[in-house]
């Protein structure tokens, strides 16, 4: 195997994209678990601005099994260093590869407020490039970050910030309810949780997420290099900012990256 891909969101595939198109042999493997999947439709990628996130993915998956790439669906339980490869496991199943491109994307962990999680990714949002113009004009909340707030006030006039601490429950659509017995109506909630990127994998190859305001994240170079040789990272879990678009951009180098990795090391 040339390449092994952990992840099927759109920086996995598009990476897989690349590789595929030109002769590498490359296995997908996604545990089924994207971010984003809670959100009814994606925004600012532009062509499928308004696309259900799982339509991508779908569309993605066709694109890149017509150059020869296989997905598995199942979740990669461990990868340990063998030679001048990998030997990566899932469900039972051992495949060695040359090379591997971790598109694990994040977590977004949030506070312990009954009714939030529910409601995320749909009244409950957390950008305003993804969600802000499906709530302008709306009754906005925002938890805690001032910073959203003042950008959720592009969006609409009728904008209330609350400390998390004095937020103990949310209900109906997004009525915010406060420590003081308050509730307060709302049509959409912004919070910014922490950003975790899925890094368990990485971490069995010695590499450590590195601490970041929004959470931590995993170090790469501009073209996903890690500082494991033969380890690239795309998407969220390098960038934990990248958009869906970002994401696929960041595939897409690389997996140019790691083709021309490989063909340094075919010439030793």
């Amino acid at each position: 195997m040339d390449v092994v891909v952990i992840g099927g969101g759109a920086a996995g595939l598009n990476g897989a994209l690349m590789l595929g198109r030109v002769r590498r042999n490359v296995l997908v493997i996604d545990a089924g678990e994207p971010r984003n999947a809670p959100a009814a439709h994606m925004h600012g990628f532009l062509t499928r601005d308004g696309m259900p996130p799982g339509e991508l993915l779908e569309i993605g998956r066709k694109e890149v099994r017509q150059y020869g790439v296989r997905i598995a669906d199942a979740r990669v339980t461990e990868i340990v260093r063998d030679d001048d490869g990998f030997i990566v496991s899932y469900d039972g199943t051992e495949v060695r590869t040359k090379r591997v491109l971790v598109a694990t994307g994040l977590v977004d962990e949030l506070p312990d407020i009954p009714g939030l999680r529910e409601r995320w990714g749909r009244s409950v949002i957390h950008c305003p490039y993804c969600h802000g113009w499906e709530v302008r004009d709306q009754a906005i909340g925002v938890i805690g970050d001032e910073h959203l707030e003042l950008m959720f006030r592009q969006l609409s006039d009728d904008v209330i910030r609350f400390e998390q601490d004095q937020v103990t429950a949310i209900t109906g659509t997004a009525d915010v309810h406060l420590d003081t017995g308050e509730t307060i109506p709302r049509q959409a909630v912004a919070i910014r949780g922490r950003h975790v990127a899925r890094s368990e994998i990485l971490t069995q190859l010695g590499l450590t997420p590195t601490p970041h305001p929004l959470g931590e994240f995993i170090e790469a170079d501009p073209m996903g290099r890690t500082a494991v040789p033969g380890v690239y990272v795309a998407g969220n879990v390098t960038d934990l900012s990248a958009t869906v678009l970002m994401a696929a951009a960041s595939g897409a180098k690389a997996g140019a990256a790691i083709n021309f990795d490989l063909l340094q090391s075919d010439q030793r």
